[in-house]
């Protein structure tokens, strides 16, 4: 519309691209009118785009562009490179630009002249190509055909003859009931068994009488018998037809393009592991060859139910998964991907998850820490036990029996409610190593108060030494420690168990796990190979509780690191 008129606004018939506006007859007349400048104005048809003639700079309006930075590529003004975003730039003028930029874009579509009969070709052979590719679409389709049409046909004979056994089992019992039906009639009044009885009765003849009469006794009491033991013939459930389809249902649900080209991937069990997160590593033969993975993981539900597979897709060869309930099983699996063609799903590795959530702490270098006979790392969550001069000088002045004193450490972080669980790994040359829990008072009687070390039993309720072991089972204490050494694990006394030496020492895990219940009083021990717990004992969590360990002699304990995202980045650095 004409931008000039009065309302209501004529259509325009041209537009000025020099006053960017647009105009109907009458007002392009007025406004610019003959023998004057706007005269020589330029206009087309009506407009809406007004590309300005001279171009302004973005940054500086009011400036006109008359240089080009050849760093950046755009054309700026002379501000630009005084004080500007491209002050240190190369920048060449506007003129200059125009030719080499001329010159190149003519080379450009010379080239591509000069190309003309390549593109024809070119595009010729793409034609071909998408002809073929249509008609092996259509023989995929049709194989595709093929092979479910096979599952039908199988299916249809299943199914027949599921129906054929169960129409033949309902013939024979229905059957069955008719028997006993006739039967049951034949004692009903007037018919069968009592009518012939009744017409017995009225026989005169003796000796017919009684001829007659014992046979047709023993009838009667068969009758009698089976009237008061009622059993139908046969039973109305089709229990054993249900026909179970849920395995099959989930093979169906993952049938897709399958290439014995694509090798199957390996989960490997070394390297997967789960602690607050689970971390699933695998290998595969052809690795350049696949494009993505998908791990598959559900749920192993104890009532048998099918739960579903969950799908995360992976561009590595490695995942964490994070959504998982605490104390279950999870199954996992992965497959390949190249393409929409999947190579089949790896063997199932089945991981057990921690008991509780997963509790996050560092040794303590503060509170009972011996500098003199422990190493902390400078992470606080690897600490060795150093056998040095200073254990052979305190052993050079006992002249009797002793035992040496235990260096303890702690977590740097109490516990006062709920449930929780952490776990570590105890080198394979340590010589004793103690870890559980123990509260806060009985930390400050074994951190401050003196002891006798020449006593082998110095502190018979401290848990460090054989008097523990003699403790009251049904007793709860502020603490229990569990023993470690030499590649074993050597198991409290139980009135549960068998307290036999040879089933107290079980083969040290690679990794032990500890779970403190405040809310029950208790503490348990597992094998994290295995999530499986190897002893358990009532604990009195009446003060905070902190995660225990003691060393004696060469020894070392490294806290197990909760699994985070940089698991990944760390096996792609490897």
């Amino acid at each position: 519309m004409c931008d000039l008129c009065k309302p209501p606004p004529q259509e325009s018939t041209k537009s000025c691209m020099d006053c960017s506006a647009s105009y109907c007859n009458e007002c392009f007349k007025i406004y610019h009118p003959w023998g004057t400048v706007k005269a020589q104005h330029e206009y087309v048809g009506p407009t809406t785009n007004f590309r300005p003639k001279i171009l302004m700079c973005p940054e500086h309006e009011t400036e006109r562009i008359n240089m080009y930075c050849e760093l950046c590529r755009r054309p700026v003004c002379h501000l630009c490179k005084l004080g500007g975003s491209h002050a240190n730039h190369r920048v060449t003028t506007m003129s200059s630009a125009y030719k080499t930029l001329k010159e190149k874009l003519s080379k450009d579509i010379d080239y591509l002249i000069g190309k003309e009969s390549q593109v024809k070709s070119q595009i010729s052979e793409l034609n071909l190509l998408m002809k073929e590719t249509e008609c092996n679409g259509e023989r995929a389709k049709e194989e595709a055909v093929t092979h479910f049409e096979k599952l039908f046909e199988v299916l249809e004979e299943r199914k027949s003859s599921v129906l054929k056994a169960i129409d033949t089992s309902k013939k024979l019992r229905l059957d069955k009931f008719q028997s006993q039906v006739e039967e049951y009639q034949g004692l009903l009044e007037n018919s069968g068994l009592v009518g012939y009885a009744q017409e017995v009765l009225k026989e005169t003849d003796q000796s017919c009488f009684v001829q007659t009469a014992k046979q047709l006794h023993l009838r009667i009491q068969k009758a009698t018998e089976s009237l008061k033991s009622f059993r139908p013939a046969a039973q109305t459930s089709f229990e054993d037809f249900v026909v179970n389809t849920s395995k099959q249902t989930e093979l169906l649900g993952e049938l897709s393009f399958f290439s014995s080209g694509l090798d199957v991937p390996e989960i490997s069990e070394e390297q997967s592991r789960v602690y607050n997160s689970a971390l699933i590593t695998w290998h595969h033969p052809e690795k350049g060859k696949a494009d993505s993975y998908v791990l598959e993981y559900r749920k192993l539900d104890r009532e048998e139910e099918m739960v579903p597979w969950r799908e995360l897709q992976v561009c590595g060869t490695s995942k964490v998964v994070t959504d998982l309930e605490d104390n279950c099983s999870y199954a996992f699996r992965v497959r390949a991907y190249r393409g929409s063609v999947c190579s089949p799903c790896s063997r199932e590795l089945v991981l057990h998850t921690p008991p509780a959530p997963v509790f996050s702490f560092l040794f303590d270098e503060k509170c009972g820490y011996n500098n003199e006979h422990l190493l902390l790392n400078l992470k606080r969550d690897r600490v060795e036990s150093r056998a040095g001069f200073n254990i052979l000088l305190a052993a050079e002045r006992i002249q009797v029996g002793c035992y040496t004193t235990l260096d303890y450490i702690i977590g740097d972080v109490g516990i006062t409610k709920g449930k929780h669980f952490w776990a570590l790994r105890v080198e394979p040359y340590s010589y004793l190593v103690k870890v559980g829990v123990a509260s806060s008072d009985k930390l400050q009687e074994w951190l401050r108060s003196p002891r006798d070390t020449a006593s082998p039993r110095y502190e018979q309720d401290s848990g460090h030494d054989s008097g523990s072991e003699d403790a009251s089972f049904d007793s709860s204490q502020p603490f229990t420690l569990v023993t470690i050494g030499m590649k074993k694990v050597f198991i409290p006394k139980s009135p549960t168990s068998s307290n036999e030496p040879e089933n107290r020492v079980l083969p040290m895990p690679a990794s032990i796990g500890v779970c403190l219940d405040c809310d029950k009083g208790q503490v348990s021990f597992y094998d994290m190979d295995r999530m499986r717990c190897l002893y358990e004992r009532p604990v009195d969590c009446s003060h905070t509780m902190y995660p225990a360990f003691a060393l004696m002699g060469s020894g070392g304990i490294q806290l197990e690191e909760p699994i985070t995202a940089k698991y990944l980045d760390y096996a792609e650095a490897v």
